[in-house]
């Protein structure tokens, strides 16, 4: 009764939205994913000389999303039904609490270890909506972009997004909205990084991915927003960047080619049921509302049973 009672809650809210009507700002805040038909030999796999409209493949950890169409035939016509292969984490998607398992050692406290946390279909109405706190960075990014004509580089002497400069989120970015953490609230961190999209030939020379120098949130960000939850004894809903993965690139990789102390925002974070969604865009859009504090985000989430994540329509509902 108490879910039927939050979805009916939140079913309310956006019709009281919708409602609203004048003076209100709708954001999608949604990469589209392409799409191909499949394969003659293998279904299951894309056709990549068949795409759909304009797509083009990304990368993605999984292949690229399959969509095939049958017929439901009647009098006046038919119904055409597509059926989508597509892996849980492409596009703009959701990471689940249960994306990461912690090993013995990087397990901490009293945190519950992956079976035990929240997986797609444990998630309720409330797990997925919440009051944005907008963090906007993409000024400082865009500073050091000019210093190479608006163009990422690789190499930290050129463009440096490593996690000693201020070019990232910080612990002092995390520590301006200390007041605004509170329970279910979803950071939104705008770095302006969403126009660099996959738009190169592959994954690791991608302008997007750019050598793992690209910003994020780095250690010292993540540490403090820890530090300021378990001192006020909060949990907020989740993260929403404009990257691969919130985490800086220097962070993501961590010290070697091995993944030694790498994705340091995923081993601390979601193991305390912090959500994420990567890969979003328009997130520069939320600087036009009047108080980006009062916009609501809902997350469309898949509800798969034990999924650890899924491709989602997110929405920023301003007014």
């Amino acid at each position: 009764m108490k879910s039927l009672l939050t979805v009916a809650a939140a079913f309310l809210a956006l019709i009281s939205f919708a409602a609203f009507g004048h003076g209100s700002l709708s954001i999608d805040l949604s990469h589209p994913i392409p799409t191909f038909a499949p394969d003659a030999e293998d279904p299951m796999k894309a056709d990549l000389s068949k795409p759909y409209l304009d797509s083009t493949p990304i990368p993605t950890f999984g292949g690229q999303t399959v969509l095939s169409f049958g017929k439901f035939p009647t009098n006046l016509g038919h119904f055409s039904l597509g059926t989508l292969v597509l892996a849980e984490h492409h596009g703009t998607h959701l990471d689940t609490p249960g994306h990461y398992v912690n090993d013995a050692q990087s397990l901490e406290g009293e945190n519950l270890p992956a079976e035990q946390r929240q997986h797609t279909h444990d998630l309720n109405a409330d797990d997925l909506i919440g009051h944005a706190v907008f963090i906007d960075i993409s000024g400082r990014v865009e500073m050091e972009l000019a210093k190479n004509g608006g163009v990422p580089s690789p190499d930290t002497e050129v463009t440096d997004f490593s996690n000693s400069s201020p070019n990232v989120i910080t612990a002092d970015d995390i520590a301006a909205v200390e007041k605004q953490i509170k329970n279910g609230v979803w950071l939104v961190l705008n770095t302006g990084w969403s126009k660099f999209y996959f738009s190169g030939p592959d994954f690791a020379k991608d302008p997007y991915i750019n050598g793992f120098n690209h910003p994020g949130m780095n250690k010292a960000a993540v540490d403090k927003l820890i530090e300021i939850m378990d001192r006020k004894g909060v949990l907020i809903g989740g993260i929403i960047a404009d990257n691969i993965g919130i985490d800086s690139g220097q962070s993501a990789v961590g010290d070697d080619d091995k993944w030694t102390n790498s994705w340091h925002a995923h081993v601390r974070l979601l193991q305390r049921g912090v959500k994420f969604v990567e890969n979003a865009t328009n997130l520069g859009q939320l600087a036009m509302a009047k108080n980006p504090g009062k916009c609501t985000i809902v997350v469309g989430a898949p509800k798969h049973i034990a999924g650890t994540g899924g491709p989602s329509r997110v929405l920023a509902l301003c007014k």
